[in-house]
């Protein structure tokens, strides 16, 4: 089966415990019609019901929670609340049977026959590296049983959202690395929104190349990185994070007269106000990022999205 933009590797960890992102991945792309029918008669079962009993609680609840918007890490807390809170040890022993799923055990067989279904060419040894390499992953990437931290986190909004102020004093705060989103826009799209000229899909996508290539060789060589970013459409959230294991996002959400009175009151900058009517109309709120008012001091903005991502 080809690469499914937006699902992640069984392997990658939310908290302290695999598949949970995994599971929230297809309930979202379910719920926008963009998870492959492959996948439809497993939701809530198999391996999402085995999760959904560790911790607790009803896939249905899960599910409608999900929906209901939040970062992954928001919504494992609103599980470990409702259900069954569950210590560093289970946590452990849970990765390590989920992990090892088909090795040395009774779907062993099983696993043989689907890997031969497949057609593939490698020989995974449990269902977890059965699914990355079926859906393109290699498998050395995800054999380790421990999943990579978060790699980056990218704090988005309309202009004068504050991105840029937050991103800065979050990645001095974490010590990570910052990119910031707009100087790798071309001269063109630099040129259009000076003039008053808004962006369309085909100005974005050479700049959304350039930030999602950023945080691939950040997280390549082993760096964490906070990046600003509009990010305005659910697509270019897409662009920057095809994997969504190793990237969170940060919405900072704020009233249109707030946005409005800092962008009148700023200089210095390419975007003009004008240009805030059509990013407000371009915007499609995420469902999946940590979501933060705008109107609270940055400090506090800062401390918040630290203790929720990336807490000590």
């Amino acid at each position: 089966m080809p690469r499914v933009i937006g699902l992640r590797s069984l392997h990658s960890k939310v908290g302290r415990i695999v598949h949970f992102g995994r599971l929230l991945d297809k309930v979202r792309l379910h719920a926008r019609g963009e998870l492959p029918p492959d996948y439809h008669s497993n939701l809530g079962e198999g391996m999402d019901g085995r999760c959904c009993r560790f911790l607790g609680v009803a896939y249905a609840d899960l599910r409608g929670r999900a929906l209901e918007g939040g970062c992954d890490e928001e919504i494992l807390a609103w599980a470990h609340g409702r259900g069954q809170p569950r210590g560093d040890e289970e946590c452990v022993a849970w990765n390590r049977f989920m992990t090892k799923i088909g090795w040395r055990d009774d779907r062993s067989g099983p696993l043989a026959e689907r890997t031969r279904e497949y057609g593939l060419t490698v020989a995974p040894e449990t269902f977890g590296e059965l699914f990355d390499a079926d859906e393109g992953r290699p498998l050395g990437g995800t054999r380790a049983w421990e999943g990579p931290p978060i790699g980056a986190i990218v704090v988005m909004g309309v202009s004068g959202c504050g991105k840029s102020t937050v991103g800065r004093a979050l990645a001095v705060a974490l010590a990570w690395e910052y990119v910031e989103g707009d100087d790798l826009h071309p001269p063109a799209n630099v040129a259009k929104m000076s003039a008053g000229i808004p962006l369309d899909d085909a100005d974005r996508a050479p700049w959304l190349a350039a930030v999602a290539q950023a945080i691939a060789d950040l997280i390549g060589r082993g760096r964490r990185v906070v990046v600003a970013c509009s990010a305005l459409k659910h697509a270019y959230r897409q662009v920057l994070a095809p994997d969504p294991g190793p990237v969170r996002f940060v919405y900072l959400r704020g009233r249109l007269e707030v946005l409005r009175e800092r962008m009148e009151t700023r200089s210095g900058h390419f975007m003009k106000e004008a240009l805030l009517k059509s990013q407000l109309e371009t915007l499609e709120e995420p469902v999946s990022a940590l979501a933060l008012d705008i109107e609270t001091a940055p400090s506090v903005l800062t401390e918040r999205i630290r203790q929720v991502l990336a807490p000590a």
